[in-house]
């Protein structure tokens, strides 16, 4: 039981969760700068100000990976690190840095992963209307351009934006994320369109600009609906259910994905946003339908699913007692088969996972050690799933576990453990879990370690 070879295991991490060194180097605020300063709106009153300090320990961090043994590190820029204002000027010292850390991931024989947009919007483009200004997406252009005119010698792999149903949905529309807006449906779906034509002018300038044979992706929130059971009828009625329009929020999957892969909006979507769905202007598809490489998905877990009388989906609730994260979300690791395997037949890109992994409640036991053996069923189970896709004929490419270490986790602040590596804040010391070391194995058997079946959590 092994995965094809050449395929791309990994970590991720964003630049706001781990870098720190907020005020140094030149960088400019971001929206979750200004949120962190907001009374009530993270947890315990936290900030990324020193996050893991990564900035000044990106060498510590790198040594980590090497030993891990990953063949790819997927992690993000700071927009406002490279352009303190958003557009204009161009921050030398902030481009250095993404230099050097490049720089020690060749030399550790680790391929870098760039994402051009993990959510920290400059502050000062957030003053002239951030994503709801129609320049936004020649903006995203100029930022792009500025990264991989000075990247692209060394950088091939890179993602558009991270997870645009969380900066738009929970950012804009919940004000539960930066910028902790609460906007009206339809200018949330007016943003979401400027985030799509940045997400295709991005895309436009790597073609045009790169120095290297560039491969070019985005990473998605891979929401699915996954059937309770192999029955036609349940299969089919969780693949409708992922893909149709069924209510007026963030989570409806094909609103956000088939403009990039179809150049149109889904019929039953407008049919329900009705006026609230932005004017596609002349030329806007052609922006937004760019080709891609391969599909990323960012996938945690996925609702259960049956076939009703009149064959649509209705939910099967779970069992009492089922198992949940630190973070109160459902260990459904059926969502990496389903997911990959739906994705896959719709869109027909080579999958990457992008992020998966859980909040677990670590800490450092007496023995000095961090032992986290829910993390490492965790992962185990999901990669099984993940492997049957891929030995049903899925073009599986990759898998980025998130995170690489313990980080900011937005909202929550440092209350929530995602990492393979433990994080002390005092002291910013490094010490990897067990789970570390369990995914070294893999790494090292290209997923051979897995052998051992498991049953399936319900």
């Amino acid at each position: 039981m092994q995965f094809c070879d050449g395929f791309n295991w990994g970590v991720s991490t964003a630049s706001y969760q781990i870098e720190g060194a907020a005020n140094v180097g030149g960088r400019g605020p971001s929206v979750w700068d200004m949120l962190c300063r907001k009374p009530g709106a993270v947890w315990n009153g936290q900030s990324g100000e020193e996050a893991c300090d990564h900035y000044h320990r990106y060498k510590e961090d790198v040594a980590l990976m090497k030993e891990l043994g990953v063949k790819g590190y997927r992690f993000s820029i700071a927009w406002p690190r490279v352009m303190p204002e958003g557009k204009g000027a161009i921050n030398e010292e902030g481009l250095a840095f993404y230099d050097r850390l490049v720089d020690e991931l060749l030399a550790a024989g680790i391929t870098p992963w760039c994402t051009l947009y993990h959510w920290d919007t400059p502050l000062a483009l957030y003053h002239q209307g951030g994503w709801m200004n129609p320049d936004s997406p020649e903006w995203f252009a100029d930022y792009t351009q500025a990264v991989v005119d000075r990247l692209s010698d060394r950088i091939s792999h890179w993602f558009t934006l991270n997870e645009q149903q969380c900066f738009i949905g929970l950012g804009m529309l919940d004000g539960v994320h930066a910028p902790g807006d609460k906007l009206a449906f339809a200018e949330g779906l007016l943003a979401a369109h400027h985030s799509m034509k940045a997400h295709g002018r991005a895309v436009q300038v790597i073609r045009a600009r790169s120095k290297t044979n560039a491969k070019v992706g985005m990473a998605p929130v891979a929401g699915l609906f996954y059937p309770d059971t192999e029955s036609p009828a349940d299969i089919e009625a969780a693949r409708k259910g992922t893909f149709a329009v069924l209510k007026k929020d963030q989570w409806q999957q094909s609103w956000w994905m088939d403009p990039i892969m179809f150049g149109h909006y889904p019929e039953d979507g407008l049919k329900l946003f009705g006026a609230d769905a932005p004017k596609v202007k002349p030329g806007d598809m052609e922006i937004i339908q760019q080709p891609l490489d391969f599909f990323g998905m960012n996938i945690y877990h996925s609702p259960r699913v049956k076939a009703g009388p009149d064959g649509n989906m209705e939910f099967v609730p779970r069992p009492v007692g089922a198992p949940l994260t630190a973070f109160r979300w459902p260990v459904e690791p059926e969502c990496l088969y389903w997911g990959a395997k739906f994705y896959y037949e719709r869109y027909k890109l080579p999958i990457v996972i992008t992020e998966n992994g859980l909040s677990n409640q670590d800490w450092i036991a007496q023995d000095g050690k961090v032992h986290d053996p829910q993390r490492i069923d965790f992962l185990h189970r999901h990669l099984l799933q993940l492997h049957r896709a891929y030995s049903e004929g899925v073009d599986v490419q990759g898998y980025f576990q998130w995170s690489l270490m313990d980080n900011f986790e937005w909202a929550e602040g440092y209350k929530e453990r995602f990492g393979l590596i433990y994080v002390d804040y005092p002291t910013q010391k490094r010490i990897p879990k067990d789970s570390y070391h369990w995914y070294k194995e893999v790494i090292a058997t290209n997923g051979a370690s897995l052998e051992l079946k498991q049953p399936a959590i319900r």
